[in-house]
């Protein structure tokens, strides 16, 4: 996959014959879910997990937390002891503890991370990013193989205003005739993807109407409501289908892949990483996506949705 000359800032020469991408195919518990007797949501704790132990914390996002206690039940059943440290916060909060080792291991996605250390990065192949991530991670944390399973970031509208409008990809609305606004958090906002990427990219005006469930219940309705004519929704999240939403297409890759992929400690030792990358490597997109229905649709708990998913791996 070529790397786009439309940003100012390319990633350097990404030759991938050093880099052990690991055993990987190419792979967010309801805000306003009930947190489970374990969930363990809070601020992470001041130092990592004990010998023997490890602490995984989740994004404040429904489906990231599912994805965190897959990995929490398969390190206990490599009898280790996990702490969880759940819903958390966004990138700007759990980043610095797991660069500061409270945190051992947290589900994370390829393009937004690596942006987080390097705003300019280009678009190039999950590949290429993985790579990067391999030199931009600071001392002490490292990336493991990464999932089949995405969760994009998006500029996703109704389809009756794609129809008025014949909008297919993102760069349709410069021709729509009316202030654009999406429901997103407000740190969309700074994002590279936001409203200054989708200007320099597109030549899009888009302003962010702050709703802060990151793609959730909230931001569907203020969409489906016409509060706003976009919203930024997860791509793996049911309520795209379920609302016959539609996806702009990102032709220029304003989005970066954002393929499931945890980032860890040195904590995480062989053998536990490799019980984790046997979890992403069976993990696919339309599995993700049926993940996070049974927490939307069916309100199950982030526990009983691993334990049977991954019973059905055979993965526990």
């Amino acid at each position: 996959m070529r790397i786009h000359s439309t940003r100012r800032h390319l990633l350097g020469a990404l030759g991938l014959g050093g880099v052990a991408l690991g055993a990987a195919a190419c792979g967010s518990s309801d805000p306003f879910e009930e947190e489970t007797a374990d969930s363990g949501s809070g601020t992470a704790s001041d130092a990592g997990g004990a010998a023997g132990s490890v602490v995984i914390g989740s994004q404040a996002y429904y489906s990231n937390e599912i994805i965190a206690e897959l990995f929490a039940q398969v390190l206990e059943a490599e009898g280790l002891t996990v702490e969880r440290q759940y819903q958390i916060g966004q990138r700007e909060v759990y980043m610095p503890e797991l660069e500061a080792g409270s945190l051992d291991l947290l589900p994370e996605y390829l393009g937004n991370l690596l942006q987080h250390y390097d705003p300019e990065a280009a678009s190039a192949s999950p590949e290429e990013i993985h790579a990067a991530l391999g030199e931009a991670l600071p001392e002490g944390l490292r990336v493991l193989a990464f999932a089949e399973a995405s969760d994009q970031d998006s500029y996703t509208t109704t389809s009756a205003f794609a129809q008025e409008h014949s909008l297919t990809s993102i760069g349709d609305l410069a021709g729509v005739e009316e202030d654009l606004e999406i429901a997103a958090n407000s740190e969309f906002e700074v994002r590279p993807y936001g409203p200054e990427g989708a200007k320099a990219i597109y030549d899009v005006d888009v302003s962010v109407v702050p709703v802060e469930d990151s793609g959730g219940p909230l931001t569907v309705q203020a969409l489906v409501d016409g509060d706003v004519q976009l919203a930024n929704i997860y791509t793996a999240d049911p309520s795209i289908a379920e609302n016959d939403l539609v996806v702009l297409e990102d032709p220029e890759a304003l989005i970066l892949p954002q393929n499931v992929v945890p980032v860890v400690s040195a904590t995480i030792d062989e053998t536990a990483a490799a019980a984790i990358e046997r979890v992403l490597a069976a993990l696919s997109a339309d599995d993700l996506v049926e993940l996070n229905r049974r927490s939307v649709v069916d309100q199950a708990s982030s526990t009983d949705i691993a334990a049977e998913w991954l019973t059905e791996q055979g993965l526990v």
